[in-house]
C-alpha cells in the first residue's frame, strides 16, 4: 500500500514538474516573438529613415537608449510612460 502512495506522489510531482516546464518554454516564446518583431520592425524604420525617432513624440532617440535597445521604437520618457499606462501622457506627446 505504501508503494502505491509513493508512486501517486511521483506521478503527481512528474505531472507538476512538466507543467512547469510547458509553462516556462511558453513564457521564453513568447519573449522571443516579440524580440524578433521588435528587430524586425526596427530594420523596416531603418528603410524608411525613421530609425532613431520615437514613434510616439517623433524625437530623436538617445543614443545611449539605441546602444542598449537597439530595436525600441519608444525614447525613454515615452517607454516610461507607456509602462506606468499613462495614455494620457503619451496622447499629448504624439500630438506635439
Amino acid at each position: 500500500m505504501q508503494n502505491i502512495d509513493i508512486e501517486k506522489i511521483d506521478n503527481v510531482l512528474e505531472e507538476i514538474w512538466h507543467a512547469a516546464d510547458r509553462e516556462l518554454y511558453t513564457a521564453t516564446l513568447g519573449r522571443l516573438h516579440s524580440l524578433f518583431r521588435n528587430i524586425r520592425t526596427a530594420l523596416v524604420r531603418t528603410t524608411e529613415d525613421a530609425f532613431g525617432v520615437c514613434l510616439c513624440c517623433r524625437r530623436a532617440i538617445g543614443r545611449k537608449r539605441l546602444q542598449a535597445v537597439p530595436w525600441t521604437p519608444l525614447c525613454i520618457r515615452c517607454q516610461e510612460a507607456a509602462d506606468r499606462n499613462d495614455g494620457e501622457v503619451l496622447r499629448s506627446r504624439s500630438r506635439s
